[in-house]
C-alpha cells in the first residue's frame, strides 16, 4: 500500500494534468471563437494556469505563490480535507465501506447506521460524543480515534510514516496541536467552521476557557445528548484531574519541586473552570432537555445551546 504523502502526491499531480487539460481546452475554445468572428489579431487567446477556475488547481488557488509553496498548501488542503472526512466517519456521517452520505437525517442513530453498513471498517462512535481535551485523558478523544481512522483507511505498514506526514503537513509538531492547544484554541474547529460558512455541523461543547471541549454530531443530536456530555465526559473529566491534582500536591508537599507546584496550580485552575462551567451551564442546560429541529437551520438551533456550546459569532442571537 502507498504511503499517504505519496497518495497526496499522486492526487496533486492527477490535478496538474486536469488543471493542464482545461487550460488546453479554454485556449482552443478561445482561439475558435477569435476565429469565427475574425477576431483573431484583437482578442488574446491564451489562458494563463493561474485563471482556469478549478477548485483543486494549485495555480488559481494560490496564483502568487511558487510553485515549490503550491505544493506544500495543496498537500496542508488535502490533509485538512482528509481531516474532516475522518471525522465525517467518526460520526457516521460517512463510511469507508460505502460511497455518500450515511447519516444525514435528524435523530440518526448507530443502528441506522449499521443497518446501511452492518460490517464497518471503521466504527463510527457509540455514543456521538468524541472529547477535545490537551492530553491523552480519554481513550476515545479525537487524536486517538484519528489514529485508528488512519490505520483502517491507510494500514498499518507505514502508520508511524503516514501519522508524521499529517503533521508535518498541518505544520504541528504534534498532531493534538491541530485538534487543541493547552489555551483552548482549535484549528481543526475553525477550518470546519469556515468550511461550513458558518453553519457547522459538528457542534462543540467547550468550558468558557476551553480547558474542556467535546465535539457532537448535529444530526445524531437528542435531547439527551448534554446529559451524556454532561455525565460521560465532563464529570469523568473532572475526576480524573481531581486525582491528578492530588498526586501533584502530594509531591508538593515538603519543598517539592516548583514544576510539581506550577502543575498543582493547573490543575486547581482548570477544576476551578470545569466546575463553574458544570454547575452554570451544562447541568441547567441539561436539565431542559432541549429539543432542537432541524429544519429550523443551524443559526435558530445553535444559539439554544449557548454558553455551552463554543461561541460562533455569525451565530450569535442578534440584540437588534
Amino acid at each position: 500500500m502507498k504511503t499517504l504523502e505519496q497518495t497526496v502526491a499522486q492526487y496533486r499531480d492527477d490535478w496538474k494534468l486536469r488543471s493542464l487539460e482545461q487550460q488546453r481546452l479554454e485556449i482552443e475554445n478561445n482561439e475558435a471563437v477569435a476565429k469565427l468572428y475574425e477576431l483573431e489579431d484583437e482578442v488574446p487567446s491564451y489562458v494563463p494556469l493561474e485563471r482556469v477556475s478549478l477548485t483543486n488547481n494549485s495555480a488559481f488557488r494560490w496564483p502568487n505563490k511558487t510553485p515549490e509553496e503550491r505544493d506544500v498548501l495543496f498537500a496542508e488542503s488535502a490533509i485538512v480535507d482528509l481531516i474532516s472526512y475522518a471525522v465525517g466517519c467518526m460520526f457516521g456521517r460517512y463510511s469507508l465501506d460505502k460511497p455518500g452520505l450515511i447519516l444525514g437525517d435528524q435523530g440518526s442513530t448507530l443502528q441506522d447506521y449499521l443497518a446501511k453498513v452492518p460490517s464497518p471498517t471503521f466504527m463510527p462512535d457509540l455514543d456521538n460524543v468524541i472529547p477535545f481535551v490537551d492530553d491523552g485523558w480519554f481513550e476515545d478523544d479525537i487524536v486517538e480515534r484519528f489514529r485508528q481512522f488512519l490505520r483502517a483507511a491507510f494500514g498499518t505498514e507505514h502508520f508511524e510514516q503516514n501519522l508524521r506526514f499529517v503533521a508535518e503537513s498541518l505544520g504541528v509538531k504534534a498532531l493534538r496541536d491541530y485538534f487543541i492547544t493547552k489555551s483552548g484554541k482549535s484549528r481543526f474547529y475553525d477550518d470546519h467552521v469556515q468550511r461550513y460558512k458558518q453553519r457547522p455541523i459538528y457542534w462543540m461543547f467547550s468550558s468558557p476557557k476551553g480547558s474542556f471541549n467535546a465535539l457532537i454530531y448535529l444530526h445524531r443530536y437528542t435531547p439527551s445528548t448534554a446529559s451524556t456530555v454532561l455525565n460521560e465526559y465532563l464529570r469523568e473529566y473532572e475526576a480524573k484531574l481531581t486525582v491528578a491534582l492530588q498526586q501533584a500536591e502530594a509531591a508538593s508537599v515538603g519543598g517539592g519541586s516548583v514544576k510539581d507546584q506550577k502543575k498543582a496550580d493547573w490543575f486547581r485552575k482548570v477544576l476551578a473552570e470545569l466546575r463553574d462551567y458544570e454547575h452554570d451551564v451544562l447541568y441547567p442546560l441539561a436539565t431542559k432537555q432541549v429539543a432542537i429541529d432541524l429544519d429550523d437551520g443551524v443559526k435558530v438551533n445553535y444559539p439554544k445551546l449557548r454558553p455551552a456550546v463554543k461561541k460562533i459569532a455569525a451565530l450569535e442571537v442578534s440584540n437588534g
